[in-house]
């Protein structure tokens, strides 16, 4: 059997079809994976991938590999990773994986440095991880590496300083900031799946509760939704004033996060920024109040300081609630170890989220491939003509058309000579 390091090789019939039913609900990707399967166009290129382990990446692994990818993949989250997947990938597809559901961090740059060990031509990151130990530990392969593609906000921001730092060594795509990702998984994928973590972690009703959202950007103005829609009452706070001028505007409370902490039932943040729920916060904050993030990092949560404050050692309540008592006797619950709350409690965005995601990956793998050599060594944005051809074949599959332009209408908003 191929190089890998899974929980048990014998989940591989369960992670089959759990595989089998995440692509019968991945239409685009399953028309791209038609025709990768017949054009081969990522032919003998060897691509080292680290990714959330789930059903849906499983189906963008095979996509990549039918189109002719020579691929290995590890996680970019130590509690993200399903098993069962892990194993079908190794056992039925043939294709090395390292990733160990609750793997501790020497075990996770363990596995990073196991897929770098595969010298990739292209990587794929979700949180830029692969591409920092890349930078940091082996600049020896550096000259190997032709592109990358980044998957989420928090490894696009760190690409971005790196490119403005003068240190990012090849172009790399930032899948995260096309429409069909941004705008659709980041607000329907991200509201839906961490509405559904805190409840599975929790089983608490959020109706009636105060549901404090710490960010709105596409994550915060989904959870934001999600969490009014069951019933809860919600407080957006945020640094920008645009995006807290349109959470007023789209009817939520808004405040300091000081003032929103004396409030809140359930907070959860979205920002990819560190320490945003902080000492001063957690002081403050009601007996049983629940603190969850959905930001890549469990950085965002000063856990350190949590654990300062608190008596004795925390109890776990559930599987991924940990209570800690503070000093005053305030019981405080962290959930998930302050890691994605969506992929440690509960199993990610839905597969017909993942669809466009994915298809931007795949469709996004071949534009670096056929253009890489004449790029910089800068962050770039998906092709508008790629993002749209995803939607359009997003809304093929569900029986949905719309109407095209007429000949006059296109020369009409093409010109400038006719007025009122």
């Amino acid at each position: 059997m191929i190089e890998h390091d899974v929980k048990d090789i014998n989940l591989a019939t369960a992670g089959r079809y759990k595989i089998e039913w995440a692509e019968s609900q991945m239409p685009v990707l399953n028309l791209i994976r038609d025709r990768f399967s017949k054009e081969r166009p990522l032919a003998g290129l060897r691509v080292s991938a680290c990714l959330h382990v789930t059903s849906e990446t499983a189906a963008l692994v095979r996509t990549m590999q039918l189109g002719g990818a020579d691929i290995v993949l590890c996680a970019s989250n130590p509690l993200s990773t399903q098993d069962e997947v892990a194993a079908s990938l190794v056992a039925n597809d043939e294709i090395p994986v390292y990733a160990i559901k609750g793997e501790d961090n020497k075990t996770y740059y363990e596995h990073l440095n196991a897929a770098l060990d595969h010298h990739p031509q292209v990587t794929m990151d979700d949180g830029c991880d692969l591409v920092s130990v890349l930078h940091k530990e082996r600049e020896s392969q550096l000259g190997e590496v032709v592109a990358g593609t980044e998957e989420t906000t928090t490894g696009v921001i760190r690409l971005r300083a790196m490119a403005k730092d003068g240190v990012l060594r090849y172009p790399v795509l930032a899948v995260n900031d096309s429409m069909t990702k941004h705008f659709f998984d980041n607000r329907y994928g991200t509201g839906q799946s961490t509405v559904d973590g805190i409840v599975r972690a929790t089983n608490i009703l959020l109706a009636g509760r105060t549901f404090v959202v710490c960010g709105y950007g596409w994550c915060g103005r989904g959870l934001a939704s999600r969490a009014r829609g069951m019933g809860a009452n919600v407080i957006v706070t945020e640094i920008d004033p645009l995006k807290a001028l349109e959470a007023l505007m789209d009817g939520f409370q808004v405040m300091p996060l000081l003032e929103a902490s004396k409030r809140g039932d359930i907070f959860c943040t979205v920002t990819g920024d560190k320490n945003v729920i902080d000492a001063q916060h957690m002081k403050v904050m009601k007996d049983g109040a629940v603190m969850a993030n959905s930001g890549h990092f469990n950085s965002e949560i000063n856990i350190p300081a949590l654990e300062a404050m608190s008596v004795g050692a925390p109890r776990q309540m559930r599987p991924f609630v940990a209570q800690y008592t503070t000093e005053d006797g305030r019981r405080l619950n962290l959930l998930g170890d302050g890691r994605l709350i969506n992929l440690a409690a509960a199993e990610g965005h839905p597969a017909a989220v993942m669809d466009m995601s994915f298809a931007n990956q795949a469709l996004g793998l071949e534009f670096m491939r056929a253009n890489a050599k004449s790029l910089d060594r800068d962050v770039y944005t998906i092709p508008e003509e790629i993002d749209r051809e995803i939607a359009r074949l997003k809304l093929h599959s569900m029986g949905v058309e719309i109407d095209t332009l007429t000949e006059e209408q296109a020369h009409y908003l093409s010109s400038w000579q006719e007025g009122t």
